[in-house]
């Protein structure tokens, strides 16, 4: 949520801000919301005069029936109770006004950083690199549901029966690659001096609604009925949350964290659930990482986050390249943000394994996440980013690492979170 403060000096800016996100259907709501704060404003000001009147009249009838004046006190009086209706209206009236301007505030895209692409859509990203080899072998990779079906790895016919489709059970070696994985993902970015956490798996409105835009929160969140609670999907809402109100202490920051949690989505608007595989599910597994910074430092940490994703899928003998995400494809809280595409041997093409973002002070600000320094007090940068949401991760390390007879290859760093096995034969 943008400072409506830097709306009101800047309202060209933002209305430059929303067109180069496509969303020019808001165009109408930067004057719109600038004007119902000036009417807020004018009453907060008539009714802080009042309320000063009232006091100035207390302290004249006070004095006056001292004097004995009992008739210049009770005209006093007449006065105070004169403005004490209009008083009462206007004090309905300013929540009513900030609510309204709070409402429309929520969906005002934040201001994108200058260094974003311009496009429309996710077919106008920008690949920024690629890191390894993609390489096709001269053997015919299998889909991954029948990679995983050649180690009795995956059921979903049982899934479907006892939670429907979109579900799946993981068994065996199955299961253990993806748990070998999650783990592996945790230890990677505790040795980069983050602290490991596990958070709820379920959050209030107002935390959703502080970390999220409302449109995200419709397409992704499983509400729980009866209860003011949502199913987390992702650990980044219930870490960011914590800090819900706070002042930390400056010398904290950065706050780094590394949070492990299942997630669940609804996918509304996707493609579909797959058939056959686990690409797009309802339920999946993921290791996060959350920073909480001083704004100068947002920009250095973004950068480290993504790269650190980089890194942890090349030390799985994975091919990824990084895609920088254009300003139509941003959510409307985030500044910059970058995917981590793995490669698929099998499709000859990239896909999405994680995404880094940050938000600048959006999510904060919603929050009411601040620190304070020597020049006052102010709210701090909120970032996050995908170290692996598996079962996606699971599939690139699958087809990545199968040879032609079918044997899975485990690589070294994985490996201690295997029994020391180095490859998982078909059955």
């Amino acid at each position: 949520m943008l400072d409506i403060d830097f709306l009101r000096e800047n309202p060209d800016v933002v209305k430059e801000n929303i067109k180069k996100k496509f969303q020019d259907t808001k165009l109408p709501l930067v004057d719109e919301v600038i004007e119902l704060d000036t009417q807020r404003r004018l009453v907060q000001q008539e009714a802080d005069a009042i309320r000063a009147n009232r006091n100035k009249i207390s302290k004249e009838i006070g004095a006056l029936m001292a004097q004995g004046k009992k008739e210049e006190a009770e005209a006093k009086k007449e006065e105070v109770a004169a403005n004490k209706e209009r008083l009462a209206e206007l004090e309905a009236l300013e929540p009513e006004l900030q609510t309204k301007v709070n409402k429309i505030m929520m969906v005002i895209p934040n201001i994108i950083d200058e260094s974003v692409p311009i496009g429309k859509d996710d077919n106008e990203n920008v690949e920024i690199q690629k890191y390894g080899e993609p390489v096709v072998p001269d053997f015919e990779v299998p889909y991954h549901a029948d990679i995983l079906n050649s180690i009795s790895g995956l059921d979903k016919e049982a899934a479907g029966r006892t939670s429907g489709e979109g579900f799946y059970y993981l068994m065996g070696d199955a299961a253990r690659i993806h748990s070998a994985m999650i783990s592996y993902a945790r230890d990677f970015m505790i040795n980069k001096g983050f602290t490991y956490c596990i958070p709820p798996f379920m959050i209030r409105s107002n935390v959703v609604t502080g970390v999220m835009s409302f449109a995200e929160m419709e397409a992704m969140m499983y509400k729980i009925e009866g209860e003011d609670l949502y199913l987390i999907g992702t650990s980044e809402h219930s870490m960011i949350g914590k800090f819900q109100g706070e002042i930390v202490k400056e010398t904290s920051l950065p706050i780094a964290m590394t949070s492990y949690s299942p997630c669940f989505r609804k996918e509304v608007g996707a493609h579909g659930m797959e058939e056959r595989g686990v690409y797009r599910v309802h339920q999946f597994e993921k290791q996060e990482m959350v920073v909480l910074c001083k704004p100068e430092d947002s920009m250095d940490w973004y950068n480290k986050m993504w790269q650190y994703s980089v890194e942890f899928f090349r030390s799985l003998d994975i091919p990824v390249r990084t895609l920088e995400c254009c300003s139509g494809d941003l959510a409307d809280l985030k500044v910059k943000s970058c995917d981590v595409e793995a490669w698929s041997p099998r499709q000859k093409k990239y896909f999405e394994v994680g995404s880094c973002s940050t938000l600048g002070d959006a999510q904060a600000r919603r929050l009411k996440i601040r620190t304070k320094g020597e020049n006052g007090t102010y709210f701090v940068h909120t970032l996050n980013n995908t170290v692996l949401a598996t079962p996606r991760g699971l599939i690139a390390f699958l087809e990545n690492n199968v040879k032609a007879d079918g044997t899975i290859s485990i690589p070294e760093a994985l490996r201690p979170y295997m029994g020391g096995i180095s490859e998982i034969k078909p059955r």
